[in-house]
């Protein structure tokens, strides 16, 4: 008996891993993925993303310069006084959000915990 003949589609394999392997770039690139996943919580300034990820200045806005870059993460700056900067979500970076959910729960689920 042979096998049932699967459909062929009009999509090449290739561009499809391509695809994956341009996403996981850049979401591997350190930090990229931890900032959007924190930033799927709501807006938050440059300080409060430096706390929530314990990550030095120079790095943290050569990251977020990146993502804003990459249409995935808007800048709003109020003038102040006091000067503000505001870092949130474009539409982009919020359809993201449900991936890094999926992540997230999967990570849970089949890594192990470390310690630190």
């Amino acid at each position: 008996m042979t096998a049932p003949r699967v459909p062929t589609t009009a999509h090449d394999p290739r561009a499809c891993d391509g695809a994956l392997a341009r996403a996981m770039t850049f979401l591997g690139k350190r930090w990229n993925g931890l900032l959007l996943g924190v930033l799927s919580d709501g807006p938050a300034g440059f300080s409060d993303l430096r706390r929530a990820l314990r990550i030095s200045d120079s790095v943290l806005s050569d990251r977020l310069a990146g993502l804003t870059e990459a249409g995935l993460v808007s800048r709003t700056v109020d003038p102040g006084p006091p000067t503000r900067v505001t870092y949130a979500l474009t539409e982009a970076g919020e359809g993201l959000a449900p991936a890094l959910a999926a992540l997230t729960d999967w990570s849970r689920d089949h890594l192990p915990q470390r310690d630190g």
